[in-house]
């Protein structure tokens, strides 16, 4: 997969590409069925905005992203993508009318033989111009439009809002049936305060700095390792929160690994949440917790021996 950071700088060889265009934050299945529109016109491409407009707009917001930039490209490198316009989202490309943006990104820019769009799909200066505005400019440009159903699961309409509600619930099997896959947080191990180390049970560590984070607590977990001298898929226990026991206060997600020996810092792990297993609980002593994490392992294991 190519990747483009800007609209002035896409190589004429990256022209003709038939793009779905959003933010696709999780690549859930509404964002999936979109892609696969645009699959049917030409060599697949993506085209999304980085920062997430939201955190143009807002910048102090509550974390709300499903992804961060890695996984939401490791994904969409997945599921075929070719050509990926990760556009930046700025004072100038938020000051573009909707016809500026159909002609000088769309067509002068990207080159786009064919978009698809949602049929909620809004974009220009205030959000002005609608999906059936960019019928009406491509129709005058030269360019293929295709207005894509909101896609409806047997829980309800697929949609990243409805994906952080089951999240924010510890609902994983839910928001898998909205995503099409485990939700995952991808990144790079961090050194920690080594802890785990001491009580038997060794994590690897990492931020979910900008992220929605799902319930706090404990789940079954597989791990990816997606760097390094040990890539390969593993089973694990993890912990998500802020360690009340310990008296921490940034959030952070702890993965235990089983069976697993080495070295991981530094190296880029995904973190798939398989289930729920209890919130986060504060022991008073340490062999009371050691206990606990035994039984979370044991659980663990026998949930995720069915999912293989």
């Amino acid at each position: 997969m190519q990747t483009h950071t800007h609209w002035t700088k896409v190589p004429k060889s990256a022209h003709g590409a038939s793009a779905a265009i959003g933010n696709f934050d999780g690549v859930h299945l509404g964002h999936c069925a979109v892609i696969d529109i645009a699959r049917q016109h030409g060599p697949l491409g993506i085209v999304t905005f980085e920062p997430h407009p939201r955190d143009y707009f807002a910048p102090h917001s509550k974390p709300f992203r499903i992804m961060n930039v890695e996984s939401k490209k490791n994904r969409l490198e997945k599921i075929g993508v070719e050509q990926l316009f990760q556009l930046p989202f700025d004072g100038q490309l938020a000051s573009k009318t909707p016809e500026e943006f159909a002609r000088e990104i769309i067509v002068e820019g990207l080159g786009l033989s064919h978009v698809v769009v949602g049929a909620d799909f809004c974009f220009g200066k205030g959000r002005t111009g609608t999906a059936q505005d960019l019928v009406r400019f491509g129709e005058d440009m030269g360019f293929g439009v295709t207005i894509a159903p909101l896609l409806k699961t047997e829980t309800g309409i697929s949609s990243s809002s409805a994906i952080r509600e089951a999240l924010t619930d510890g609902r994983m099997s839910h928001a898998k049936e909205m995503l099409g896959h485990w939700h995952r947080i991808e990144g790079a191990v961090n050194h920690g305060d080594k802890r785990g180390r001491d009580l038997g049970f060794p994590t690897a560590n990492m931020s979910i700095d900008g992220l929605h984070a799902p319930k706090f607590g404990v789940y079954a977990v597989f791990v990816d390792v997606l760097t390094g001298s040990h890539q390969g898929s593993y089973q694990g226990a993890a912990s998500l929160g802020v360690k009340p026991t310990f008296g921490a206060n940034v959030p952070c997600l702890e993965s235990y690994i089983f069976d697993f020996e080495g070295d991981l810092y530094g190296e880029h792990l995904s973190v798939a949440f398989v289930e729920f297993l209890r919130g986060e609980e504060k022991f008073n002593d340490l062999d009371d917790l050691i206990t606990q994490m035994h039984a979370d392992c044991d659980k663990a294991r026998r949930i995720l021996s069915n999912e293989i």
